[in-house]
């Protein structure tokens, strides 16, 4: 049985609610979804630039948490990127 997911302390909100490739119909595009913590990560860490440490403080959360945390946001954003797919933000 896994452990009941910790509250994260989340302090922005995304200003779209997608993002896909120009010119391709949303529906003909595999979509992948952000989670609203990922987007917090990666905020605090590729736009604020901190480090896992202090973000992780920011986010109430453990430095190893946060560290999984932007390794999937990362992942998620590479595929879409690179393979073209629809970024979907969760809750946005």
């Amino acid at each position: 049985m896994a452990r009941p997911k910790k509250h994260r302390q989340l302090c922005t909100r995304a200003a779209y609610s997608c993002f896909k490739p120009n010119g391709i119909p949303m529906d003909e595009l595999p979509k992948v979804e952000l989670l609203l913590e990922e987007l917090e990560a990666l905020r605090l860490a590729d736009q604020e630039g901190l480090s896992q440490l202090d973000a992780a403080a920011k986010m109430q959360v453990s430095r190893q948490t946060f560290g999984n945390i932007i390794k999937q946001a990362r992942a998620k954003v590479a595929t879409c990127v690179v393979e073209g797919h629809a970024l979907v933000i969760q809750g946005a």
